[in-house]
């Protein structure tokens, strides 16, 4: 159900101005959370696809909400490996309108658990300013910015130039001479820091977060009550797997113990 956003986004006020109107689909408690933004290229090359999916998934689990764009390429990739429960997608047309049609399946999962934005009203199409109006907001929502990929004269771009005017921090993953020349050109001039190992990136801006994630954990809080075996895998049928491959629980007699 398409919902108008009646309350104030502090982070929007980041923007050029402030929208006159927002809608959304989806859990708006999302926007409570930590956020990094993530964008680039609708053509990344593998080695760029493949670091998109464990940056997004990585921030992901350690309790960040990934924004995006949901169009082709990095931003579907960022919003599928983060999980469609983790994540923001902005449109740059009517929630009415699932656009890119490629991508409608996506789209329709991050309604049902996630949740989308959007500063157009029922009906309103796809044009070349929406997009510029829609990636203004994928930036002011993040703490911080990483373009993952981005030719010369990408669209990335404009919203780097955002990012700029709003004295947040660019993050590029590093690349070979000759590709993504973009993001190495962000580089060269000092207005980006490169990303070298992906484990100590997450680690810096996830470490306090998980652990408050933890702490909060509906599932873990669940488990501190000793439940029955069979109730836990009802109620949280893949937490309950996951949490005792990795340890974080055991199950002794029937019942699950949180360790």
């Amino acid at each position: 159900m398409i919902k108008k956003v009646d309350f104030h986004i502090n982070e929007l006020e980041n923007m050029k101005k402030y929208p006159k109107e927002l809608f959304s689909i989806g859990n708006t408690s999302l926007l409570k959370k930590k956020k990094i933004s993530i964008i680039g290229s609708r053509k990344p090359n593998v080695y760029a696809q493949h670091k998109t999916s464990e940056l997004a998934k990585k921030l992901s689990d350690g309790g960040i909400c990934i924004v995006s764009g949901g169009a082709i390429g990095v931003d579907a990739i960022a919003h599928t490996s983060a999980g469609a429960d983790n994540t923001i997608m902005v449109a740059a047309t009517g929630l009415d309108k699932r656009y890119p049609s490629i991508n409608k399946n996506l789209i329709s999962n991050i309604e049902s658990k996630g949740l989308i934005l959007s500063q157009f009203k029922e009906g309103s199409p796809s044009t070349r300013y929406n997009f510029v109006l829609r990636n203004e907001l994928v930036v002011a929502l993040g703490d911080v910015l990483i373009v993952t990929y981005a030719d010369l004269n990408s669209g990335s771009m404009r919203s780097v130039e955002y990012a700029l005017a709003m004295g947040k921090e660019i993050y590029v993953l590093s690349h070979r001479i000759g590709e993504s020349q973009a993001t190495n050109n962000l580089l060269s001039e000092g207005k980006a820091i490169a990303i070298y190992d992906i484990e100590a990136f997450v680690k810096e801006f996830t470490e306090e977060d998980f652990l408050e994630a933890v702490k909060h954990d509906d599932f873990f809080e669940f488990c501190k009550t000793n439940p029955r075996y069979e109730e836990a895998l009802q109620k949280y049928p893949n937490r309950v797997f996951e949490a005792e491959l990795s340890g974080e629980i055991e199950i002794k007699n029937g019942m699950c113990k949180l360790l």
